[in-house]
Formats: C-alpha cells, structure tokens, sequence
C-alpha cells in the first residue's frame, strides 16, 4: 500500500501564492507517476498536473500551465506543487495521487492511489 500526506492548502488573496506537498510512504516503488487534481464544489474531479518519479517529465492542465509548477524530492519521497498568480477558480480541494504506470500525457492519470485532500481557497 502507499500512503499520501498532502499539506499547504489555505486561504490566500487572488495573485498570491501557496505550495502544497504530498509526502509518500509504504510501497513508494510501486508507483511512476504521481500527479495533482482538485475538486470545486458541484463539480467534478480534475487533472492538474503530473510528474513521473524517474525522469521528472511533466504535464498540466491548460487551466494552470504557466502558473502552477509540479516537482519532486525523491530522496524525501514528496511532490510539490507551486501556485502562483492564483485566481479564485482555483479554489478547491486539492489531491495528490500516484499511479504504477508511466504517464506523459495530460489528463492521462488513472490514479491508483489518493490523498485526503487539502483545502485551497482563494478570495478576490
């Protein structure tokens, strides 16, 4: 099994910044690819953003390309996720996740593992 802390989440003004982190722990070798996503209220879960353990490749949504900036620490076995420039649509709650294959794509995620969750809110 593996297990994902997220932390971070919290209110910031619109063109403010937050990172959030994801810790891993358990069967960390079992997973390529860990990625973010989030959920507003009424609707539905969506991809954010993605990085594979080995290679550090990465993809996001067009929503956040060029504002959010996802990375990793394989020695402390986290994946970050910059904010900056938020917006209040980006409020939400925010997941990590992992998954045991390779992933490149956008939206191409089909996590076999999540998070609880963060908080994120932002205020105009």
């Amino acid at each position: 099994q593996v297990q994902l802390v997220e932390s971070g989440g919290g209110l910031v003004q619109a063109g403010g910044s937050l990172r959030l982190s994801c810790a891993a722990s358990g069967r960390t070798f079992s997973f390529y690819t860990m990625g973010w996503f989030r959920q507003a209220p009424g609707k539905e879960r969506e991809f954010v953003a993605l990085i594979t353990w080995s290679g550090g490749t990465t993809a996001y949504a067009d929503s956040v390309k060029g504002r959010f900036t996802i990375s990793r620490d394989r020695a402390k076995n986290t994946v970050y996720l910059q904010m900056n420039t938020l917006k209040p649509e980006d409020t939400a709650v925010y997941y990590c996740s992992a998954e045991g294959r390779v992933r490149t794509n956008p939206n191409s995620m089909k996590p076999d593992y999540w998070g609880q969750g963060t908080q994120v809110t932002v205020s105009s």
